[in-house]
């Protein structure tokens, strides 16, 4: 199977985060790796393949080589790190809103969304639902994802809103309210709730909180006379995801511990129980050393492991190049983006970018340079967090994208297998 055919099952199986760590898991179970908790006792062994989901939405799997267990002399370890959330728009407790016989659904904007590419748009939901169970520190914990399209927010009619094109300011709690039917007679009905019940085969009574996101039905899709373009919702950063698991099952190395960590809450800044922000990568690394034999020398071998931070880039606007910086101008197609920023906004650390640029060289994978302009701030992700924490050589790299945070994203279709490779190379040699 391509990577690129990898990539299309995944944007369309992950449509929460949990849903994303859902599809993950089923590649990794299929691959023969064996799940264990982090609550429970491990018992690890040479040769062995493992995955740790924590709270549903963040994912570690990792591998153990075959005489890993005997050597005094450990390795370092590799890490590669992504993330499962995107921008979306979350349901609230108590959501339902009637206005004119208009059902509608109460919604709060999850991360950086571009508000208004959510407009006119085919919305389906998914996530968690938390259901009454026989022990109250047990709730049963169902998943859900809708079939149908249940939800759209219209735009307002250019003939009532003659300013439009000139930019109009969207407010969340007002403009971004979807609809979701139209009721009989206008009245207060718990008619989401109601739905939900249905669909899980549970009591209404029974539910007792969710943690659903409203997100884009839409498929990706090819673009392009040459099919040079993927179009899709979710390619930040659901492309990175897909390159970790395959980089991680089609490793070859021999003589070293390798680790894929998908973390939940990237979008709203990682400091969160099952985000980067945790010390959650830091346990999980010496938990591992513990267990193959190396708790007395965990700590130095903990400090001579590599981190790669895997979340998408900018790429170059044909239609506004000068929001570019003047020197490092990446363009899809052409390979993945090494990420640098002096401020650390993107980890940049000249020693771990010199390794990947030979691994890159020595595997002929294409690759390019990001930087942001100097006269504009840009985003950034969880290598700096994660490494403030696990200070290692890091790097932050990913696929360019244009339209980032939309409910659609571009991107070039050659440049998953570009990153693909690269993971898969650092995870080899």
């Amino acid at each position: 199977m391509n990577e690129q055919t990898v990539l299309f099952d995944l944007l369309k199986e992950g449509v929460s985060p949990a849903h994303v760590v859902k599809s993950c898991e089923k590649r990794l179970e299929d691959a023969g790796f064996e799940k264990i908790a982090y609550e429970k006792e491990w018992n690890l062994k040479a040769g062995g393949r493992y995955y740790v989901d924590h709270h549903d939405t963040t994912l570690f799997a990792f591998t153990i080589p075959e005489d890993e267990m005997k050597k005094e002399e450990k390795p370092a370890v590799r890490i590669a790190a992504a993330h499962t959330d995107f921008p979306c728009l979350r349901i609230k407790p108590s959501c339902d809103v009637v206005t004119n016989r208009y059902a509608q659904v109460n919604i709060e904007v999850y991360g950086g969304a571009i508000l208004n590419t959510w407009l006119d748009r085919p919305l389906g939901v998914a996530g968690r639902v938390a259901v009454r169970g026989n022990d109250p520190f047990v709730p049963e914990m169902k998943y859900f994802a809708s079939e149908k399209n249940l939800l759209t927010i219209p735009n307002l009619a250019i003939h009532m809103n003659r300013e439009v094109n000139k930019g109009v300011e969207l407010n969340k709690q007002i403009d971004m309210i979807p609809v979701a039917g139209l009721l009989a007679e206008e009245k207060n009905a718990d008619y989401f709730l109601s739905f939900l019940a249905k669909e899980l085969s549970v009591a209404k009574e029974d539910i007792l909180d969710f943690e659903l996101s409203v997100y884009c039905k839409e498929q990706p899709e090819y673009v392009g006379v040459a099919d040079d373009f993927i179009s899709s919702p979710r390619l930040d950063n659901l492309t990175s995801c897909a390159a970790l698991v395959s980089g991680i099952l089609d490793a070859e190395r021999k003589d070293g511990i390798n680790l894929i960590a998908l973390f939940d809450h990237e979008e709203i800044g990682s400091r969160s129980k099952q985000g980067a922000g945790s010390i959650l990568l830091h346990d999980m690394l010496l938990r591992i050393l513990a267990e193959c034999g190396a708790k007395e020398s965990a700590q130095e071998l903990l400090y001579q492991s590599m981190l790669l931070s895997v979340d998408v880039a900018h790429g170059l606007h044909p239609n506004q190049a000068g929001k570019m910086d003047i020197t490092n101008k990446p363009v899809l197609g052409s390979g993945f983006c090494i990420k640098e920023a002096c401020s650390q906004s993107y980890a940049t650390d000249c020693e771990a970018i010199a390794i990947i640029q030979q691994i890159c060289d020595l595997k002929k994978i294409p690759y390019q340079k990001f930087v942001n302009r100097s006269d504009m701030a840009g985003g950034g992700t969880l290598g700096s967090i994660a490494s403030a924490l696990l200070p290692v050589k890091t790097v932050d790299i990913g696929i360019p994208l244009l339209a980032m945070h939309s409910a659609r994203e571009l991107m070039g279709a050659a440049d998953q297998e570009a990153l693909t490779e690269l993971v898969t190379a650092y995870f080899s040699l």
